[in-house]
């Protein structure tokens, strides 16, 4: 079984200020530094480092020789990554002191997905290969609806959010992971459990992992629901705390079958990816995640 994780490739611009700037304010920065980013290339950093292997499909452009050399020390495939003219994926990241984020996202080549590549793209896969998504790049209908001819199991990450999102297909989803707002976005509803039911009323073969920040996460599936609760941490930048724990959860639940097992880990892992400033650079091994577990 391969896992493909078709997306996103940024450079993040990381800005260190006390508090997120208001609107028609101007504040200095405490520091600046430039990291690999991109939810795409954060969850299949995570997904390798978890132990899985992972092809990353999605496009760089001038600037994003050193998001392919990020991926490749960390194991991941990139023979399938386009090359394009142009400004690659960028966005600017404000951290605040308590490690809270604010994010602003410019596409670049991520919008240039066009389906000619995504044709090229599957043609490496086949039936019972995976397929790891989320809605930073271009083309997503298509490719939802290319992985269901293939017969891939689909996993969605819906972040960010849109409009365009929230009216689309997602039949061929096998499984969701996503957060309360993402939940409520999908379903209209506010509570975790009304939430996790209306998903399985929409999508009733689709399984589930919503993510409820300092309340844990919730696996929803197979007739069951099983909670698990949220490690404490010191956080210093929460950026690819998520992406951090997809990567964990899929790695670790398509390998063992365990759902609370994979949660647990999940959530380790990015109990420790919190405490370390940028993206794909704070995400840890699994070792280190094993290891942490073990002390605690």
């Amino acid at each position: 079984m391969k896992i493909l994780c078709f997306g996103s490739l940024n450079l993040d611009h990381v800005y260190r200020v006390h508090a997120i700037v208001r609107p028609g304010e101007t504040i200095s920065s405490l520091g600046v530094e430039t990291h690999c980013g991109g939810k795409g290339l954060n969850q299949s950093i995570a997904l390798a480092k978890a132990g899985a292997p992972v092809w990353h499909a999605g496009a760089v452009g001038e600037d994003g020789q050193a998001l392919i050399r990020r991926l490749q020390n960390a194991s991941v495939h990139t023979d399938l990554i386009e090359h394009l003219d142009g400004p690659n994926g960028s966005c600017v990241i404000q951290v605040d002191d308590e490690g809270q984020n604010s994010i602003v996202l410019f596409g670049g080549t991520n919008q240039r997905i066009d389906r000619a590549y995504v044709d090229e793209v599957f043609a490496h896969f086949e039936k019972g290969d995976l397929v790891l998504l989320q809605n930073e790049i271009s083309c997503l209908p298509y490719i939802l609806e290319k992985a269901a001819t293939k017969q891939m199991t689909v996993i969605l990450n819906p972040s960010p959010m849109t409009k365009e999102l929230m009216t689309m297909d997602l039949s061929a989803v096998s499984f969701f992971i996503l957060n309360e707002v993402e939940g409520g976005d999908l379903t209209g509803e506010t509570d975790p459990d009304r939430i996790l039911k209306g998903l399985e009323e929409r999508y009733p073969k689709a399984e589930t992992v919503l993510t409820l920040g300092g309340n844990g996460s919730c696996f929803h599936g197979k007739g069951q629901t099983i909670r698990q609760m949220a490690y404490p941490a010191q956080a210093i930048d929460t950026t690819a705390a998520g992406d951090t724990f997809t990567g964990y959860f899929i790695a670790d639940y398509y390998a063992s079958g365990d759902a609370a097992h994979a949660l647990d880990l999940a959530s380790r892992a990015s109990a420790i990816a919190v405490t370390r400033p940028g993206a794909a650079d704070s995400i840890p091994l699994r070792s280190e995640v094993e290891a942490w577990t073990a002390s605690k």
